[in-house]
């Protein structure tokens, strides 16, 4: 037994030496003192323009790669320090793929530099081209001074404001144009009489648009600094201007000098130097991040809320009325006591109170996916509501991504609970099953499919990819916190939950179910239900993808978070509804048919918009996979989330109309 606590003991100190807990406080800075540069993984970027020969801008054809590379990558040929040392992350930032690591960047506050040498290095052809392709499409560079992203100043024509961009230009695209002659045959001439003579050969010239990348061998450093008072600084925002310098002379930077071009045939003698300057700011420290939190278009989101918010009002309104006006008349028609209507038969959904709670197929697959929703369902608003509170701030890398994967596991218990409650209410037999399959299913599927997507990361050498320690770690957390606590809420569930009293007994024998229309048929009302819940997340989607695959900081957490409330609520009535009147026409099989019209619907609606309606130009056979892996993996949370909202308000909304009326 001791042997075992040591061996605990042992790996959380190992792991504690890997992960940090996330957390901000100011660093006070006196002259000279040293401000440590770390540099990050390059990463794709979305949007990027180049100017032409005349400085027009020019929008480049660029593919959209959706991995990131380690900054020591070799091919790169980077300058690195003495000694190359990981720095601590948290454990979202290293799902996310953040590689951090020193540099050889010497930076002391209030000290300017010029022109200072950082190192010489020699890039081979093949090496060359890889960096130059990367150049094309767009990739970034990633600093961090001081926990601020080095960024580049840009401006958004749309809103008019400037604006700081994490990260910058691994290098420059010119632009050009140019013709080149081709020869392709002419058409066969005729006589008179249809004969052909013969075809010849025509030159005609066709113009083509030529990108000359350049790579970005020496950096601008501007730190903004904010005085207070006694000899104290604090760093207030960063910005990086790169430049690319062929050298004739080595350690000199003359701006005027002309671009360094990498030859894909030949080695390149490359020199890498820095410049650093400092620029007194009135920001404080409390709101430097205000200058790189910006809302892209935010007059989209407004009108897209504003709009779905009234045809939510609207369907909800007249949802609402039409249930409450038919309750009420079947409630007051069921309940009457008429001893000339004693005989007559019932009529509408009250003909289904012997059938209604019957036990549906593989009811124990249905209550594990409800309740590994309602665990996401709990576990997606909490961490949104959070975000949106100002609680997990963008400086706290990784902190949002490492308090969802916390809050799933404690809500393991909720998810347990739930599971085994509804498992209970489907009076099912094997309930060990459902305890011990409740918080291994779901979690092992998705387990499963990040591992297979681990190993095409892994092909193409990105950074992206999660150290087997990492996920090892994570599972040891699964077992070690989550288990016992699902474990837990399904015994008490067992013991305590009351949901198997039914309020009418179900008969021997099922009744038929007649003949429905075309449009309450499952896959009709799927399709037609989920348009619904996905009305009000499509636009919520773009800037969370957008997030997601391209480093940028997402921070409208209130416009998310007023999309989920639409979401849940749309997806709540338009399964009551279509369950309603189901039952109304004598279809008693609500169980699967509610988890799937409120699940399923919308969940499609979000792959298929993710893989169709993409602006994204996805570069290779390993980006299509992670491109479709990944949306696939979101679409089935999405699933799984609507699916269990749609299941539990059929569910309660049938175990109150049939507990308000008389069944003899």
């Amino acid at each position: 037994m001791a042997y075992i606590q040591l061996l605990l003991l042992y790996f959380f100190v190992s792991a504690t030496k890997a992960f940090y807990l996330p957390g901000v406080a100011p660093t006070t800075y006196k002259e000279n003192d040293e401000i440590p540069l770390l540099v990050n993984h390059l990463t794709p970027s979305m949007y990027y323009q180049h100017e032409d020969e005349q400085g027009n801008s020019v929008s480049g054809d660029k593919e959209n790669f959706l991995y990131s590379y380690d900054y020591y990558y070799d091919r790169f040929h980077f300058c690195r320090p003495k000694h190359v040392e990981k720095q601590p992350e948290s454990l979202g930032s290293v799902i996310f793929g953040d590689r951090i690591y020193n540099s050889p960047f010497e930076l002391n506050m209030l000290q300017e530099k010029e022109c200072v040498p950082l190192c010489n290095t020699t890039i081979p052809g093949n090496d060359a081209k890889f960096i130059n392709k990367l150049i094309k499409n767009g990739f970034f560079q990633n600093w961090l001074i001081d926990g601020l992203p080095a960024a580049r100043e840009v401006y958004d024509g749309r809103t008019k404001t400037n604006f700081y961009g994490a990260g910058f230009e691994l290098g420059d695209v010119e632009v050009s144009q140019g013709t080149r002659s081709k020869t392709a045959p002419k058409q066969a001439e005729t006589t008179n009489e249809g004969l052909e003579l013969g075809t010849r050969a025509e030159d005609y010239s066709i113009v083509e648009t030529f990108e000359h990348p350049y790579f970005a061998n020496h950096f601008d450093i501007m730190i903004e600094y904010h005085d207070r008072g006694g000899g104290d600084y604090r760093v207030v925002g960063v910005i990086v201007n790169p430049l690319s310098i062929k050298r004739s002379i080595t350690g000199t930077c003359e701006t005027d000098a002309s671009p360094l071009i990498l030859d894909e045939e030949r080695d390149n003698e490359v020199s890498f130097t820095y410049s650093v300057k400092f620029k007194e700011s009135a920001t404080s420290w409390a709101t430097r991040w205000d200058k790189y939190l910006h809302v892209y278009d935010p007059s989209i989101q407004w009108f897209s809320l504003i709009n779905f918010s009234l045809v939510v009002v609207l369907l909800s309104s007249v949802v609402i009325h039409s249930l409450l006006r038919a309750l009420k008349s079947d409630f007051a028609r069921y309940n009457e006591l008429n001893l000339e209507d004693d005989f007559q038969e019932d009529s509408g959904w009250k003909l289904n109170h012997g059938d209604v709670f019957r036990p549906p197929s593989h009811s124990l697959l249905l209550s594990i996916l409800v309740g590994s929703g309602v665990q996401l369902f709990l576990m997606v608003t909490c961490s949104i509501f959070f975000a949106a509170l100002g609680f997990l701030s963008p400086s706290s890398r990784g902190s949002l991504a490492t308090v969802m994967f916390i809050l799933y596991a404690l809500f393991g218990f909720v998810g347990s609970y739930t599971s085994m409650g509804i498992y209970k209410f489907f009076n099912g037999p094997y309930w060990k099953a459902n305890l011990l399959l409740t918080p291994l299913l779901v979690p092992g599927a998705i387990l499963l499919i990040i591992v297979a997507l681990n190993f095409f990361l892994m092909v193409v050498h990105s950074s992206g990819v999660i150290p087997a320690r990492t996920l090892f770690f994570m599972v040891f957390l699964w077992f070690l916190f989550s288990i016992p606590l699902s474990f837990g809420g399904s015994l008490i569930a067992r013991k305590k939950c009351g949901w198997d009293e039914h309020p009418t007994k179900t008969n021997q024998i099922a009744r038929q179910i007649p003949f429905q229309p075309w449009y309450l048929k499952t896959i009709p009302a799927t399709l037609i239900a989920g348009i619904f819940p996905f009305g009000s997340i499509a636009v919520e989607l773009y800037f969370i993808y957008t997030s997601l695959w391209f480093n940028k900081i997402f921070y409208m957490f209130g416009f998310l978070f007023f999309s989920f409330l639409l979401l849940t609520l749309t997806t709540s009535l338009v399964t009551i509804l279509i369950t309603y009147h189901s039952l109304c026409l004598e279809n008693w099989k609500w169980q699967w048919r509610g988890f799937i019209v409120g699940g399923v619907g919308c969940a499609l609606y979000v792959f298929i918009h993710s893989i169709l309606f993409t602006k994204f130009k996805l570069g290779g056979f390993v980006t299509i996979v992670l491109y479709v892996g990944y949306s696939y993996v979101i679409s089935l949370l999405c699933c799984l989330v609507t699916g269990s909202i749609g299941f539990i308000s059929s569910m309660f909304f049938l175990r109150r109309i049939y507990s308000s009326i008389k069944v003899d």
